[in-house]
């Protein structure tokens, strides 16, 4: 097997909050409503849209980036009307805490089969000093190894400062290392720059990164075994940014 040890992104790889849920709800209440999947479609593309133009914005406090969030979410469903209103509900809604981070329906299982297999986990984050605290109520900090959070390093995705605290922390080579998360940008870029091989978690294929020419997806991270399994390893993706077609590999 080429990895020794397999890092994980937190937020849309391990961790996910309903917001779509959350939003249809809304929607019901004030445009009749809109199917499920259109709308789990339009808030991938709107995170895959921020992922490449804003970079970071997602991480500042809600205030500064849910109004270009919301505005572009509703371009990309078309949802008209009283718009002033439904922003203000879906800030009330972000605010009052019933958006809260739980695991994927795989992941316990994933980690678990991962670890029996002799694979060590470990973290590396973009996330406030709340994570471990997280991790831990959910009952997952256990399955880590080594936990980078970058709020407790100083140093941020997709810095190669991080990765680099990550693989001294673990005694661990690069070459040995896949990473597993959902933005390109920061995690795939990152971790090349220390030649770390990485997978690219996208529920709908290429749908939102089709810049990315190339590039492997996986839908969740229960696909992380049977790459594992398949025995061959993949190529260090070129740490370039911008929408230049990006990867060597034939790949997260």
């Amino acid at each position: 097997m080429p990895f020794d040890f397999i890092w994980f992104d937190l937020g849309n790889t391990l961790l996910h909050r309903d917001r779509e849920g959350l939003f249809a709800g809304l929607l019901e209440r004030t445009t009749g409503g809109m199917p499920i999947g259109e709308i789990e479609k339009a808030f991938h593309l709107t995170d895959k849209r921020f992922m490449r133009d804003f970079p970071g914005l997602l991480a500042r406090p809600v205030e500064e980036f849910l109004p270009l969030y919301f505005d572009i979410l509703c371009r990309n469903l078309g949802v008209g009307g009283d718009l002033v209103a439904l922003l203000g509900a879906w800030m009330s809604a972000w605010k009052s805490g019933e958006l809260v981070w739980r695991p994927f329906p795989c992941v316990a299982d994933v980690l678990g089969r991962l670890a029996s297999d002799g694979m060590r986990l470990g973290i590396i984050s973009n996330w406030d000093t709340g994570a471990t605290q997280l991790l831990a109520g959910l009952g997952l900090l256990d399955r880590f190894e080594v936990v980078i959070i970058s709020s407790e390093v100083g140093v941020s995705k997709p810095d190669k400062g991080i990765f680099r605290i990550a693989l001294e922390k673990a005694a661990v080579g690069a070459d040995r290392c896949l990473y597993v998360g959902d933005n390109y940008y920061d995690d795939t870029l990152g971790a090349a720059k220390v030649g770390m091989r990485s997978l690219i978690v996208n529920r709908f294929g290429s749908l939102g990164v089709e810049e990315l020419r190339g590039q492997r997806f996986i839908a969740d991270i229960s696909e992380v075994i049977p790459f594992l399994e398949e025995g061959t390893s993949c190529p260090v993706a070129i740490a370039k940014t911008g929408l230049a077609p990006v990867n060597a590999r034939s790949e997260a």
